[in-house]
């Protein structure tokens, strides 16, 4: 199948489609231009497109010889009404034109017809059709935008090889078709004619993609679906826009000619790279309009300044009415308007002045923190911005530092405020000359020079107060002597009455004396020393010792200054030492001597050490520095406390002689010091004892009493009563001065010391009550049941054993008798003794 009428053979449709194809064909410039075109041309139809410019150079008139056909600049050769071509050939003439060598050139163009064949019915014996094997060509095909009819318009015609032998029926799809916008687009189904129902919008639908369709009668399809894409043709409907109607730029005043200021956009719909779309920009009228300042170019949109005299001070904003329009600029275009408001940036290009070129104020003197002048300036640049927002300064005149000047912020005035008091009797007047500047720096004009800081001069008036009494200066200083003595006369301070110049009538009174060293007078202000200055004492501090005085005047006004004694070093000190050191043996075998000296670095080192004669034997004394010595000994000494003359001299000569108490001990560090039993008898620390030490003492030395006494008592008691009756019955009543512990002592193990004395020798021991009576035990110190006696008439030791004659195997218990027989010529013996020894 094929567009327009089939043909037979294949070569006839490849120049069908050719004939059809818009293309620009040239046989030579300015000669013949052949194209083939369909019998039936509809208006407003496009025939061909012809280069123009290979025959002519921008051509200013282009005319066409027929009036059938109308040319346009891009070369586009369209119908200007419906035509039908006969078989025979058409020709018509485009003459160009030129408007600057008045050139004319006149190019022949060509249209050949193609011939219609009537087509043949498919009849339903023909069993034997096939399906081409070759696809539909797609012809392209166009609509112009906004066409105004006649409707239903004719678009194309599509037909298959097929009819040449059948009946063939055609259809389409797509969109236009069975697809939004419905019903655009219809076929005639028996001759494959395409039809347009109604105008079309190319910003809506640039192009219709659709498929068309032949089949027989019976339903066969002996073609592939043909693709038919048919173009929309832009035409010039939509006018170009600003995309915003209202757009501010902004530049800074006096900014140099040709700076870019902006750019301006405008959007037009239509196609796109097409005349239609080509757009020119321009200024129509800027607001103020004298003097022109801003160029816009034609393509970019980009605006710039012509001029570097933009002033803000005299015009803040501009207003540009700026047009743009397409088909490159022509009148005929379609164009549109907007507008551009232009600020201007401030620029620090004026500078402050002074509104008053001189200034005269007044001040009481002795005021301080008082606000006494305000100034004001004016400036061109913008309010409130660094622009114009001043800066003063005191230039000349506060050499003093009496004043100082500020800005307020809210209404950039200039306060000027006496900081520091002025005084009448010095000062009568005092001229001040104040400059001022802007906070930002000062931006040059390109047509300006830099001015210079704008200057005032300001008169300040003192006033006259009657004033109390004046301290100046607040510190005075005097000199002393170190060592100065009671009753002695120094010069005090003195104060002065402003309002005449002296002291006469002043009293001085003493405010501060840490060690009461002095009295004043009362008129003079003098002192008088009460005690021996000291340059050593702790009240004074850099050798300096203060007095605080007032001076009151006859009404009660006073004033307060501080005098100074400075007093003068005097070598009244000798140098000073530690009175005892300590050399561990463990650690080194010598010791630091470290003098210091209470008088000042004049009269105290370097020192000089001299060791005593008597002390030279063991010990050796190193000066080292000056300032310290090294005492070492000759030989190891004993561990002890040893006593060592030294003396030391200051550089003056001022000598001291001082006992040197060492310790040498067996230590690793002082603190840990430790001597010899010699030494610890020699050197008596002294000791300290405790609440709980002493009680323990006397309970000790209670106790020992109470032994004592218990030992006389038992002794006296036996000497009383030395016999005891014979007890058959072995049982009996001992008279004794002691309680028994209640229990039977069989073998008892009591040791009694014999002391020099041998007061007692015996310790009793009470059994306990069994059988029919008291059974009373003596016992003795045992050695494996024995009783052991030291005996005083030097028979050796005896024992129980060798008494009785047992021997040492038999440790059975004894009896009464036995212990009887034994001890009791012991103890009368032993209490005889003891009474002898406590009578003499």
């Amino acid at each position: 199948m094929a567009v327009a009428s089939a043909a037979p053979g294949s070569i006839f449709c490849k120049q069908l489609l050719f004939s059809l194809l818009v293309l620009i064909l040239l046989c030579d410039a300015c000669q013949k231009i052949y194209l083939r075109v369909p019998s039936h041309l509809q208006a407003e139809t496009l025939v061909g497109k012809v280069n123009l410019e290979e025959c002519l150079k921008s051509p200013s008139l282009i005319l066409s010889s027929d009036p059938a056909f109308r040319i346009l600049e891009d070369g586009s050769i369209y119908t200007t009404r419906d035509l039908i071509l006969s078989s025979e050939r058409k020709s018509f003439s485009i003459f160009l034109s030129g408007s600057e060598r008045h050139e004319q050139q006149e190019i022949k163009v060509v249209l050949s017809a193609r011939e219609n064949k009537t087509p043949k019915k498919r009849h339903t014996k023909d069993t034997a059709l096939k399906r081409s094997k070759r696809r539909w060509a797609p012809i392209p095909a166009s609509l112009m935008e906004n066409s105004l009819g006649p409707f239903p318009q004719h678009v194309q015609q599509i037909q298959s090889d097929a009819a040449q032998n059948y009946t063939i029926f055609y259809s389409i799809s797509g969109p236009g078709v069975d697809k939004e916008p419905f019903n655009l687009f219809y076929i005639e189904k028996d001759t494959g004619d395409i039809f347009c129902t109604r105008s079309i919008d190319r910003e809506k639908y640039e192009q219709f993609a659709l498929y068309g369709y032949a089949t027989t009668a019976d339903g066969y399809a002996p073609e592939y679906p043909l693709p038919l894409i048919i173009k929309i043709e832009d035409d010039n409907d939509n006018a170009p826009y600003f995309e915003h109607k209202m757009t501010i730029f902004t530049v800074p005043e006096n900014c140099r000619s040709g700076t870019s200021v902006g750019q301006v956009t405008a959007t037009d719909l239509d196609e796109p790279d097409t005349l239609h779309t080509r757009l020119k920009y321009k200024i129509l009228q800027q607001i103020p309009d004298h003097p022109k300042h801003f160029s816009i170019h034609p393509d970019t949109g980009v605006i710039t300044t012509t001029t570097p005299f933009l002033d803000r001070e005299k015009c803040d904003t501009y207003q540009l009415i700026m047009e743009v329009r397409d088909m490159g600029g022509q009148p005929f275009g379609l164009f549109n308007t907007g507008t551009i408001t232009i600020s201007l940036e401030d620029e620090n290009d004026n500078p402050p002045s002074f509104t008053e070129s001189f200034y005269i104020t007044e001040v009481e003197e002795n005021r301080i923190d008082v606000e006494i002048l305000r100034m004001k300036v004016q400036d061109q640049d913008l309010p409130n911005t660094p622009h114009s927002k001043a800066v003063y300064t005191i230039l000349q005149g506060n050499e003093n530092g009496n004043f100082k000047i500020s800005t307020d912020p809210n209404t950039n005035e200039g306060v000027l405020c006496v900081v520091k008091p002025l005084n009448y009797e010095v000062n009568r007047q005092v001229i001040l000359k104040v400059g001022v500047v802007n906070e930002a720096q000062f931006s040059k004009a390109a047509n300006s020079q830099t001015p210079t800081m704008c200057t005032t001069t300001v008169t300040v008036k003192i006033i006259d107060n009657d004033e109390g009494p004046e301290c100046h200066p607040p510190v005075k200083v005097i000199q002393s002597q170190d060592g100065f003595p009671a009753g002695q006369e120094l010069l005090g301070y003195k104060a002065l009455d402003p309002e005449t110049a002296s002291g006469e009538g002043l009293r001085y009174q003493k405010l501060g004396d840490e060690d009461h060293w002095f009295e004043i007078n009362e008129h003079t202000g003098d002192l008088r020393t009460l005690k021996v200055l000291d340059r050593e004492s702790k009240f004074v501090k850099n050798n300096q010792y203060n007095i605080s005085v007032v001076a009151v005047d006859a009404v009660g006004r006073s004033c307060t200054g501080t005098l100074v004694v400075h007093l003068d070093d005097y070598n009244d000190h000798p140098p000073q030492i530690d009175k005892e050191v300590t050399i561990c043996q463990n650690n080194k075998d010598f010791a630091v001597l470290e003098p210091v000296d209470p008088d000042g670095p004049e009269n105290g080192p370097p020192f000089e050490f001299f060791l005593d004669n008597s002390a030279s034997k063991n010990w050796n004394l190193e000066q080292k520095d000056g300032k310290t010595a090294i005492l070492r000994q000759r030989q190891n000494l004993d561990y002890n406390s040893y006593s060592v003359p030294i003396q030391i001299k200051d550089r003056h000569g001022l000598v001291a002689t001082h006992v040197l108490t060492v310790r040498v001990c067996d230590c690793s560090t002082p603190s840990e010091c430790r001597m010899n039993d010699k030494s610890a008898r020699d050197v008596r620390p002294n000791v300290i004892l405790g609440r709980w030490a002493i009680l323990a003492m006397v309970l000790g030395s209670v106790l020992l009493l109470c032994i004592l006494f218990t030992c006389f008592c038992v002794t006296a008691k036996r000497t009383v009563k030395k016999c005891f009756p014979e007890d058959i019955a072995q049982q009996n009543l001992i008279v004794s001065n002691t309680e028994g512990p209640g229990e039977e002592v069989t073998e008892a193990n009591i040791r009694l010391p014999m002391q020099t004395s041998n007061i007692c020798d015996t310790s009793m021991s009470v059994g306990t009550v069994g059988g029919q009576g008291i059974k009373t035990q003596q016992s003795f110190e045992m050695v494996k049941g024995g009783y052991t006696l030291d005996s005083s008439k030097g028979g050796g030791h005896q024992t129980l054993e060798s008494v009785k004659g047992v021997g040492q195997g038999d440790t059975g218990r004894y009896a009464y008798t036995d212990w009887q027989s034994f001890t009791q010529p012991r103890l009368g013996e032993e209490s005889i003794r003891g009474h002898t020894l406590i009578k003499n």
